[in-house]
């Protein structure tokens, strides 16, 4: 390729809107491909405002720093890279009959030789198209539902080894199985139970070591107690319990009877739990005795079972046997409750393996992985971890309670391949001392996958850096299940990204009339599978538009169709007529040395409207004030999104799941214990 190279391009826009959108660097990967991310790294705008960019054009992303060399308004802007890693690069706009002519002029490419004056010309113009149709409110087409082919599914369980051509047995007993019971939890753990009868199943820090064979027998045991105590397909079981054997032993009991199992928050306060066993019509309660205070007003009507007995309950009881019930129970989920009480969604029995198969299609987890489930069981994402390792004949190792430490520790003992968690457990591991992680080996660890909330981009890159590409981001919830997976690569080249579809599933960013939008704008999420959830157990639901369920998040897709998530539709705020989301000034706070932890909420403003707060929780050592961390983020957001007040914490409310609870951030009592007003 040329030293220089001369392209020239056209916006049907006015130039003034071209300009808003090419003076602002930080937008380049909503409209340019093989723009991963681009952050402000110096001074707002104008000359001299410097960012750090990912580009992916040829390779392998590479980033580079740039700088603005020249920014005269509506007229030229020149970007140069630090030490001409990337070249230079001058737009110079003019008016052009009714739209805007772009005169792009590149001294030393990015890509070297590795990419010719021919590409570099159609990936402007392309980027220009783009922005033209952004400008133009261009209507986008809703995806078309893609079901799974046959050969895609043969494929992604044939990958994982699910499926195996070379022993034809097994696959004829494990289809036996899953005809006969559905997949539920009991279709994948009796099926486990016949093709790998002496494979350990689940392995808790109880010292609970079954096998599948074991844990089959004893579910049908157990299964038989709840059925004389009013289990089965018109009598729920509620559980109050932490990661164990014994809670996946109730849950697959319930499976086998038909029963519902209406799985409860462990950080419920009493009334809460009351409510929900009431509410649900939970005819027995199976919970850890360090719940029992809870319980203490459930109705005389409702027995209660704890899990320290269950062994004994299951050694005394008889050999039965079980048939599949005339129709599956179902899981229902309590939601997080971030923003406010929490509320029970059922989740529809899976179609088949689809929601296995839509993990696996992004994620390359294996048959005999070891499986680390950090994450808790009542939550849907633990929940997922525990489904998607039945097929896969996955040993399960359980921890009731997350601690950093521990977590590696069981690792190293167990050899664990694969790791679910959610994004506080990955901060609270890369906040050890780095000798206390050298104490223990992960190099079995191939797969650690994140969900649950969202995942800051330099929690991304301190993750990958430290422990290689084997971070994965899933972006779901309870109400639509798979929504988009984020793979190291992806991660790579965008570590803020939710990344995309997986098989099965289709997503689309809508505008307030439901109509579908371009890449770069922000609008309403919306998701597609067979897997949307039935709705809440209150009688109410969530909207739907083209087939598609509303997340309730907003968000939008890049160039390349990586999605985006900008945060809660209600975390949005209005100051002084800007739409202002907390999410980027969250990452921004993450990216300053000596931040632990950070969350940002909207309040009203009397002038403004609203305006927005931080709260910082912060290491001593760094000696962090406010008007240093406001002067930081002068640089990195813009002026509507600067916080006016920043409180430093001791810790920030937190879900069982390690959502924040933004909600408490506006609570006198919490913000009495924090010292803050």
């Amino acid at each position: 390729m040329p030293d220089c190279v001369s392209i020239d391009g056209h916006v049907d826009s006015p130039r003034r809107d071209v300009w808003r959108v090419l003076s602002s660097p930080d937008l380049y990967p909503r409209y340019f491909r093989g723009v991963g991310s681009c952050e402000r790294s110096g001074p707002l705008a104008g000359r001299g405002a410097r960012y750090r960019i990912r580009l992916n054009l040829c390779g392998a992303p590479v980033e580079h720093e740039l700088r603005v060399l020249v920014s005269r308004k509506e007229e030229q802007l020149v970007l140069d890279s630090e030490g001409g890693t990337a070249g230079s690069v001058s737009l110079q706009l003019s008016d052009e009959g009714s739209g805007t002519r772009v005169k792009c002029l590149f001294f030393r490419p990015p890509g070297g030789g590795r990419t010719s004056a021919g590409s570099l010309k159609e990936w402007v113009l392309d980027g220009l198209a783009r922005i033209g149709r952004h400008l133009a409110d261009v209507p986008e087409k809703v995806p078309p539902p893609r079901p799974p082919t046959a050969l895609q599914i043969a494929n992604t369980l044939v990958a994982a080894g699910i499926l195996s051509p070379a022993r034809p047995d097994r696959v004829l007993r494990q289809l036996r199985a899953a005809s006969r019971w559905g997949a539920t939890l009991a279709g994948g753990y009796t099926a486990a139970a016949r093709t790998a009868p002496k494979e350990v199943a689940i392995v808790d820090d109880h010292g609970q070591r079954w096998t599948f064979a074991e844990l089959s027998q004893f579910a049908d045991r157990f299964a038989g107690v709840l059925r004389r105590m009013g289990a089965g397909p018109e009598g729920k079981v509620a559980l109050m319990a932490r990661n164990s054997g014994e809670l996946v032993l109730t849950l697959l009991a319930c499976a086998k009877l038909g029963a519902d199992a209406v799985l409860l928050n462990t950080g419920l306060a009493a009334q809460q739990v009351l409510e929900g066993v009431e509410r649900h019509g939970a005819v027995i309660v199976v919970a850890d005795p360090e719940f029992t205070p809870l319980l203490a007003g459930l109705p005389a009507s409702t027995a209660w079972i704890g899990t320290d007995t269950i062994a004994a309950l299951v050694e005394r009881a008889p050999d039965v046997e079980i048939d599949p019930p005339e129709q599956p129970g179902r899981l229902v989920v309590l939601t997080s409750g971030t923003t406010g009480a929490p509320k029970g969604a059922r989740r529809p029995t899976p179609k088949g393996l689809s929601a296995v198969v839509a993990l696996l299609s992004r994620i390359p987890l294996r048959t005999s992985d070891r499986i680390l489930i950090a994450a808790p069981l009542f939550h849907t994402w633990g929940l997922s971890a525990l489904q998607v390792g039945m097929p896969l004949r996955a040993t399960v190792v359980l921890q009731r309670r997350f601690d950093a430490e521990e977590c590696l520790r069981a690792v190293s003992r167990h050899r664990c391949t694969a790791m679910f968690v959610v994004p506080v457990m990955l901060q609270r591991i890369l906040a050890l001392p780095p000798e206390v992680r050298e104490r223990y080996d992960t190099s079995s660890l191939r797969v650690v996958v994140s969900s649950g909330s969202a995942l800051p981009a330099a929690l991304v890159t301190s993750f990958l850096e430290e422990f290689g590409d084997v971070l994965y981001n899933f972006y779901g919830s309870t109400e639509v299940s798979a929504a988009a997976i984020a793979t190291p690569e992806d991660l790579r080249c965008s570590p803020a990204t939710a990344g995309y579809p997986p098989l099965g599933s289709r997503v689309a960013v809508l505008g307030p009339s439901g109509e579908p939008l371009p890449p770069g704008e922000v609008g309403w999420i919306h998701v597609g599978n067979d897997l949307l959830f039935d709705g809440y157990t209150d009688g109410s639901g969530r909207p739907v538009r083209h087939g598609l369920m509303d997340t309730g998040d907003r968000g939008y897709l890049d160039a390349d169709g990586r999605l985006f998530v900008s945060g809660r539709a209600d975390d949005m705020i209005i100051s002084g007529g800007e739409n202002v989301f907390p999410r980027p000034v969250e990452e921004a706070l993450a990216r300053l040395p000596g931040v632990v932890d950070a969350a940002v909420v909207g309040v009203p403003d009397p002038e403004y409207g609203q305006r927005l707060v931080a709260y910082v929780v912060s290491d001593p050592r760094a000696g962090l004030t406010e008007d240093g961390v406001r002067e930081y983020l002068k640089h990195r957001v813009a002026r509507f999104a600067q916080p006016r007040e920043v409180f430093f914490a001791a810790d920030l409310p937190r879900t069982q799941t390690g959502k924040v609870l933004k909600r408490f951030l506006a609570d006198d009592g919490w913000l009495a214990g924090q010292g803050i007003r």
